[in-house]
């Protein structure tokens, strides 16, 4: 049948007869991801059941049917609540079969109608409808739209190859704005939502004006694909003349005898592989790759990123490796050397040197990692430690790091593609088994790139790092023979899977002895050399070095010693350079001419006895601490008021010392009203500085006890530890920079927890000898040791009350 006898037949079907209503009553045919219009004719697929048996039942009743867009057009059995209320009345041709199975009809729009009512929906859809009328009415302005849509159109047509030039003189012939606009619409790649909101838009100028703001939209977007093809074309005329020149250059070379610059490249490549005597299967992927180098032509863009795989593929640390030395006398000698102290650490080195020396390769190499505050010498300790063996020394600082590439490296699919940091330095370290430091691992961050201290798991797991995989290199590397350091200020921040691969080696901080032997034996001469003040003799006094230790630094470590070190020499050096008189010694004299006032006088610290300040003990990632705690007691309602930035450990150990003193209320003597008749206002001095933790307890309680009773709390008395509701003394961490931070204010006595007991081993003796360590398992032990008699009189509070309720008394 031709197409002009199945559009003919369209003509003989009657539209459908309005009832008493007004309303129609058809079946309904869900359209799958586009709409008819009126008066367009189209081919419809039939793609569900009930569509098909729609069309049938009104073929045989001689009519129309009701076309609706789906809302979804991935919904395979469509219902009434999953088409739009908004359709098209359609006039239905003969039902065909096409040659791929499918079956199509021609169908030709009628009339806009809305949906009334779903009267069924088997064993097809059937509706009432009401028939819609359109607004036309034509104005100047509705002439200028129609001038203006075809205008559009014609250039849209022009650089749309796929709208037939039929449609075009179609179109040409139309002057009713709402007809127009339906056409334009319907031979436009329109979204389903923009085709029903054009049908549901009854004004036909109002429709127009919409459509010419598409027309514009398509337009913009088809003049962007023909520029950007007009590009293209010029680039690859561009690639072909490149092409066509240089291969001339070759013939031209051939014949001057200067040979082929592509086949010497090529040769450099095939002979830098062959010599970089790689293991055999990171071999043949090398050759592999240099075959695809081979056949592609000069200018692909492919052939920088080959040869830069290939260049890093020949150029990494495959075998080479350095020899051990594992004399244990010489490795004891550098370490000493270089740092002073820290003996578990060098035990630990040292053990596996020896172990090294029986077992061989049969040994894995350790991950250690080096946990300490600033200063301590974790890094510098690693770069000894590869001293001592005769090994490489490499170091990554991982601070900041957020991206996973910058582990494990970018796909080569990637623009600008390297391998990972790992890769990167073992190539800097040349090498297979340097000693690797991992500086500031707890400073690792995550975000949407992914998490690096997850992909740190495989380098730093013995079981699996001796084929890590890099997502450059594409061939496991093997990583089992470095010994991996990593260093960190705090644990809290190493995810639980990493820390546990690692094996973990705390630093402390050291003692003032130590840091005046690390200043004499180490820091002084480093400084001395490093402004040129090895030809002098200066001396610095043991006096004016404890001034700098105590006053000018507060730290953990020696970094700030060495700095000011460095500041006072400076000062020397430039006396020696105008070739005026320095002094041969640095007094404590001196130190205050050249650095100023001091930088730490310990104003914070509680001098003297007083009623409601205790001093606590504290832990930081920077070392030990003393605070303050500071409980006030105002007239009120008996509100608990914490301030100092204080964290939710620590708010919940100041509601627990609270609760110790009211469930001993009676023991001390302190009414019960008191808790209902004033606020207890805890703070902590320095609150810009975050604090939390549990250790704080019994410093609340005994500030919190000493500020009801009005008992006094000796000043020279410095505690820590968590307590229970019943006034239990808990053990708590950090025991050994505790003790080492009570020294360093010049505290005498400190009270811990008596399960601490085993933590004082770690304890220099020096520092045990200047304190009086005070073991006690309950509160009441602790109060007993620092809290002065009761104020003579009684409390203030209630001589105050007594004096009040005497003067309301009546007058006899």
């Amino acid at each position: 049948m031709t197409n002009r006898a199945r559009t003919d037949e369209l003509f003989h079907i009657q539209n459908a007869e309005p009832d008493q209503d007004g309303l129609i009553e058809c079946p309904v045919a869900p359209l799958t991801g586009f709409v008819v219009y009126p008066r367009i004719v189209t081919s419809l697929t039939v793609s569900h059941p009930k569509t098909l048996a729609a069309i049938q039942a009104a073929q045989r009743r001689k009519q129309p049917i009701i076309g609706l867009a789906q809302r979804n057009p991935s919904t395979a059995n469509p219902t009434g609540r999953d088409l739009y209320s908004y359709g098209t009345v359609l006039a239905l041709g003969r039902v065909l079969s096409l040659p791929d199975g499918s079956q199509s009809v021609l169908a030709q729009g009628r009339q806009r109608v809305e949906i009334v009512q779903f009267v069924r929906s088997e064993p097809y859809i059937v509706a009432r409808a009401r028939p819609l009328t359109e607004s036309e009415e034509y104005t100047n302005e509705t002439l200028d739209s129609l001038q203006l849509a075809l205008e559009l159109f014609n250039q849209v047509a022009e650089l749309n190859p796929r709208i037939p030039e039929e449609v075009v003189s179609y179109i040409q012939s139309l002057d009713e704005p709402g007809w127009l606009a339906d056409v334009i619409a319907s031979s436009l790649t329109l979204p389903l939502d923009e085709q029903q909101n054009l049908l549901e838009t009854l004004d036909g100028d109002e429709r127009l004006q919409r459509v010419i703001t598409l027309l514009n939209q398509e337009l913009d977007m088809l003049e962007l694909k023909d520029e950007i093809s007009n590009q293209v074309q010029q680039e690859m005329d561009r690639s072909q003349r490149e092409v066509y020149l240089r291969e001339q250059m070759r013939v031209i070379q051939t014949e001057l005898g200067e040979g082929d610059l592509l086949q010497q490249e090529l040769n450099e490549v095939q002979e830098q592989i062959a010599k970089a005597q790689l293991p055999p299967e990171i071999h043949d992927k090398a050759l592999k790759e240099f075959a695809r180098l081979a056949i592609m032509p000069p200018m692909a863009p492919e052939v920088g990123i080959i040869r830069s795989y290939i260049d890093w593929l020949t150029t990494l640390p495959w075998t080479k490796a350095s020899a051990d030395n594992l004399d244990l006398a010489h490795a004891q000698r550098v370490l000493n050397a270089e740092h002073y102290g820290l003996p578990k650490i060098k035990e630990r080195i040292l053990e596996y040197i020896a172990v090294r020396k029986l077992a061989g390769s049969k040994m894995s190499s350790p991950i250690l990692c080096f946990v300490g505050p600033p200063g301590v010498g974790k890094t510098s300790l690693g770069k000894s430690i590869a001293t001592a063996l005769g090994r490489e020394f490499v170091r990554v600082s991982l601070g900041g790091v957020r991206d996973e590439a910058e582990i494990r490296g970018h796909r080569r699919t990637y623009i600008g593609a390297l391998p990972g940091r790992i890769i990167q330095t073992m190539r800097r370290a040349g090498t297979i088994n340097p000693v690797f430091i991992l500086d500031e691992i707890d400073k690792l961050g995550m975000d949407f790139r992914g998490d690096p201290a997850a992909s740190l798991l495989e380098v730093l797991d013995p079981e699996q790092n001796n084929t890590f995989s890099d997502h450059y290199l594409e061939v496991p590397y093997d990583l089992s023979q470095v010994i991996f350091i990593t260093t960190a200020n705090e644990l809290d921040p190493i995810p639980p899977a990493l820390q546990d691969r690692l094996e973990i080696i705390e630093f402390p901080g050291y003692t003032e002895e130590e840091k005046l032997a690390i200043a004499r034996h180490y820091l002084i001469p480093k400084q001395m050399e490093a402004h040129g003040l090895t030809g002098i003799k200066l001396t610095f006094e043991e006096r004016a070095l404890k001034t700098l230790i105590r006053e000018y630094t507060y730290e953990a470590g020696v970094r700030n010693l060495n700095r000011e070190i460095a500041n006072v020499s400076r000062k020397v050096a430039r006396l020696v350079a105008e070739e005026k008189p320095y002094p041969a010694r640095i007094t404590t004299k001196r130190v205050a001419d050249y650095l100023g006032p001091p930088y730490y006088l310990g104003t914070l610290l509680n001098e003297e006895d007083a009623i409601g300040i205790a001093t606590g003990l504290v832990w930081t990632a920077y070392g030990g601490d003393v605070q303050i705690i500071e409980v006030s007691i105002l007239p009120g309602k008996g509100t608990l008021l914490m301030t100092g930035q204080l964290g939710e450990v620590l708010q919940e150990s100041a509601q627990a010392a609270l609760s110790y003193m009211r469930s001993r209320a009676g023991d001390f003597d302190v009414p019960d009203d008191d808790f209902e008749n004033y606020d207890v206002h805890v703070h902590m001095p320095e609150g810009a500085v975050p604090k939390d933790g549990p250790s704080a307890g019994v410093t609340l309680a005994t500030a919190i006890v000493s500020a009801f009773t009005e008992r006094k709390v000796r000043s020279n008395y410095a505690m820590t530890g968590e307590i229970t509701l019943r006034g239990k003394l808990l053990p708590v961490g950090g025991i050994k920079e505790k003790v080492l931070a009570a020294r360093r204010a010049r505290i005498k006595n400190v009270i811990l927890p008596a399960q601490n007991r085993k933590d004082l081993v770690d304890v220099p003796p020096e520092a045990l000898r200047d304190l009086n360590i005070i073991f006690v398992d309950n509160m009441q032990q602790a109060l007993d040791r620092v809290l002065l008699g009761a104020p003579p009189g009684g409390r203030k509070r209630d001589l105050t009350r007594k004096d009040g309720d005497k003067e309301t008394e009546p007058t006899p």
